[in-house]
């Protein structure tokens, strides 16, 4: 069954930096558009970032005007795992941050397969 397997999240002070991990079990994920998003208690999910499938756009990005310069989305086909590098983290980038395969191409918000999530915390 495909599936999608997020990890990496944590505490982290002000100014630090994290890895984000979205690794696909059951399905080739260079195959889709993959979409990083996250979600904060009372808030409306957040479109963070996308990475286009190698096929469809050679592997082109897009990043939301708010992480733009601070976070880094990539993928190692040979792991079949995307990953998203946060740096210069702020209090307001904490949330649940999960990715999902998209149904057409970046930046989308109609969602296929679901990661679980993996949670963020900014704070001292």
């Amino acid at each position: 069954q495909a599936q999608l397997v997020n990890s990496g999240g944590g505490l982290v002070q002000p100014g630090g930096s994290l890895r984000l991990s979205c690794a696909a079990s059951g399905f080739i994920l260079d195959y889709h558009a993959i979409g990083w998003f996250r979600q904060a208690p009372g808030k409306e999910r957040e479109g963070v970032s996308c990475i286009s499938s190698s096929d469809d756009s050679d592997g082109s990005t897009y990043y939301a005007d708010y992480v733009k310069g601070r976070f880094t989305i990539s993928r190692d086909n040979a792991k079949n795992t995307v990953y998203l590098q946060m740096n210069s983290l702020k209090p307001e980038d904490t949330a649940l941050y999960y990715c999902a395969t998209l149904v057409s191409s970046c930046p989308g918000e109609d969602l296929d397969v679901w990661g679980q999530g993996t949670l963020v915390t900014v704070s001292l």
